[in-house]
């Protein structure tokens, strides 16, 4: 398709980034990179930071579209997914639902776990209230090592992986920072896996298999945005039966939260038996040099750039008008 086509079918294109969450570092790469691809393609696209700039201002703009490219609270979490039902602004990736509940690591984990989906075994601490004593029985729920998550946070913001009894208080404290609950979560040691899937319901397809190989196993921050240490394999090297297997879970995982659009779904691969468990799902993925949902789709045949024009092609509402009611 031509850009002159692009231009049309598109119209006027917001490119939302930046924000106000504890990723705005990383959501103003994204953004940047989202933005150049969509504009070498044609598309009439403009940047927009919502922590610059207000809902009135986002209004009068008259995008006819935006591309999200923020991750993390009041991005990715349903908030903004609603104020742009509310303006009958269609967006890309999932409705004001799915990411609220993707945004929940807990409450994801209770939606696959009555689906029937593998995930980690897990307990939900107070922020506030968990005592000592509560904390010192964790470990024993749980095993060592285990991992504490603030279930709110991306990016690998606020997590910390304690291996023995003594560094309970310390994670816990560390995490309670960023969130009013702490997820403690049982440790699957072996290797880390991401799908990004693409579509919705009977159409959603799974891209190939990323495999993360971090220095020490330690995929921090620095180590996932900024470190050229990280290994990734892609198509990950996997048997053609366990490759189809995580595949299918990643879909099933994406359509039980009623996800839509894009989003990128992650795991661990146990060692001992090769048994696959869902960690948690991003419904807003990450678009930067380093970011996993480019690099699939590359193994897959599809540049960035053409990437970035089918995410856009998706943009959609969860609530389409029925009827004008301004006539009434």
């Amino acid at each position: 398709m031509s850009t002159k086509d692009l231009a049309k079918e598109f119209g006027k294109v917001g490119v939302l980034y930046g924000g106000r969450s504890a990723e705005r570092e990383v959501s103003l790469m994204s953004g940047a990179g989202v933005l150049k691809a969509l504009q070498s393609k044609g598309v009439d696209a403009h940047g927009f930071d919502p922590a610059a700039r207000s809902i009135a201002e986002l209004a009068a703009e008259k995008f006819d579209r935006v591309f999200i490219a923020l991750h993390g609270r009041y991005g990715e979490d349903g908030t903004l997914q609603g104020v742009l039902e509310q303006l009958g602004i269609p967006y890309t990736g999932s409705g004001v639902m799915a990411s609220a509940i993707g945004m929940d690591k807990v409450m994801t984990k209770r939606v696959w776990l009555n689906h029937g989906l593998p995930t980690p075994r897990f307990l939900v601490l107070d922020s506030q209230g968990t005592c000592g004593d509560e904390l010192d029985k964790v470990p024993e729920q749980l095993g060592l090592p285990l991992m504490l998550k603030a279930p709110h946070e991306g990016s690998t913001i606020g997590i910390s992986k304690v291996t023995s009894a003594s560094e309970m208080q310390s994670g816990f404290a560390h995490c309670a920072k960023y969130d009013e609950a702490v997820l403690a979560e049982e440790f699957i040691s072996g290797r880390e896996l991401t799908v990004p899937v693409l579509g919705t319901g009977r159409n959603a397809r799974a891209l190939p298999i990323v495999e993360i190989r971090a220095p020490q196993g330690n995929y921090d921050y620095q180590n996932k945005y900024f470190s050229d240490d990280t290994k990734y394999l892609c198509p990950a090297p996997l048997d053609e039966a366990l490759t189809s297997r995580i595949q299918a879970i990643a879909v099933n995982a994406y359509n039980a939260l009623g996800c839509s659009g894009w989003a990128r779904v992650d795991f661990m691969l146990r060692a001992s038996d090769n048994e696959p468990f869902l960690l948690e799902i991003n419904t807003s993925p990450g678009m930067t040099g380093h970011s996993l949902v480019p690099m699939a789709a590359k193994a897959a045949g599809v540049s960035y750039e053409d990437l970035c024009v089918d995410i856009l092609r998706s943009a959609d509402l969860d609530l389409k008008p029925r009827q004008d009611w301004s006539a009434n």
